[in-house]
């Protein structure tokens, strides 16, 4: 076990270190001399004490999984074994690594834990791999925000929560105004800066965790905000349309003011069995209609009310 290339320790069943071989010397910086008969292996992975996978089993605590690790078998999916994935801290390298653990018991002839031994896998790599195609999948490639298809998304899990709890759910769709002309006028690559720069400002002003804001297409934006009533969703919506036109971008070809400015529409339900998620987008368009064509650069909002 010393010699194999795959990052390996052992615990008695006291939980102790007993084999820490070469693999997992170089993996985690920690020599085998400086764990040998202790149980402070979790100083090799974690700047705090904790159970490590080997531990958990030992001890029969796989209530622990959920609390201790991103992703895990559940017990018995692996024979008498654990697997679970991670993102460790790795202190003596100081890196943080993703490690893909493995660890399984040795018992004696009369069924009485010895050791168990744990396996690790440095999937760091594939780990950020996939993270960087999971952005690419939910976030828009111009501005960083929610892509269309998150939005889609996020308004149906939204919608459907709603509905059971009984609470408000609402929708802001925001326009660039006469933004046509702004890239008519200034050329396609202003026209992104200027995304980008409504964007940065969606992402200081919509800052609770629940809440999404999305690129809805083009030169619109769309913000979702659970539990949020038409009054907080304006109140939003007014931070939002104060801070871009505060940023002073020129836009001399404005039939509305010298700089780049928002129109909003705000609309707000709580959601019944006979409405469904485009009954707000409706209600939200028709309320940023209402505020193009009342002079633009402000916000108009509206509740969606359930037919009788």
């Amino acid at each position: 076990m010393q010699h194999l290339v795959v990052p390996t320790f052992v615990l008695d069943a006291d939980r102790r270190v007993i084999i820490w071989n070469k693999a997992c010397e170089r993996l985690t910086g920690v020599p085998a001399s400086e764990v040998l008969g202790s149980s402070d292996h979790w100083r090799a992975f974690y700047e705090e004490p904790r159970h490590c996978l080997a531990d958990i089993l030992a001890l029969g605590r796989t209530e622990e999984l959920d609390s201790l690790y991103a992703a895990h078998s559940e017990p018995g999916e692996a024979a008498h074994g654990l697997r679970a994935e991670n993102w460790c801290i790795m202190p003596k390298v100081k890196k943080r690594l993703y490690l893909a653990i493995d660890a399984g018991p040795i018992y004696d002839e009369d069924g009485q834990l010895m050791a168990v031994v744990e396996t690790l896998r440095d999937n760091t790599e594939q780990k950020l791999a996939q993270m960087a195609l999971h952005s690419l999948a939910i976030k828009d490639g111009l501005t960083g925000l929610a892509n269309r298809r998150s939005f889609d998304e996020t308004l149906e899990a939204d919608w459907l929560h709603a509905m059971r709890e009984g609470a408000p759910l609402s929708l802001l769709l925001i326009d660039v105004d006469h933004f046509k002309l702004y890239n008519d006028t200034y050329g396609h690559q202003k026209g992104d800066s200027c995304l980008r720069h409504v964007a940065e400002v969606m992402t200081k002003q919509v800052f609770r965790p629940a809440d999404l804001a999305a690129r809805y297409g083009g030169e619109e934006f769309a913000v979702i905000m659970p539990m949020t009533d038409l009054d907080g969703a304006v109140r939003v919506a007014e931070r939002i349309r104060i801070a871009v036109s505060d940023l002073e971008l020129p836009h001399s070809a404005s039939q509305t003011t010298d700089r780049v400015t928002l129109s909003v529409g705000a609309a707000t339900v709580v959601p019944t069995m006979d409405q469904n998620p485009t009954d707000l987008i409706n209600h939200a368009d028709a309320a940023l209609y209402r505020a193009k064509h009342s002079g633009r650069n402000r916000v108009v909002g509206g509740e969606l009310v359930a037919a009788e």
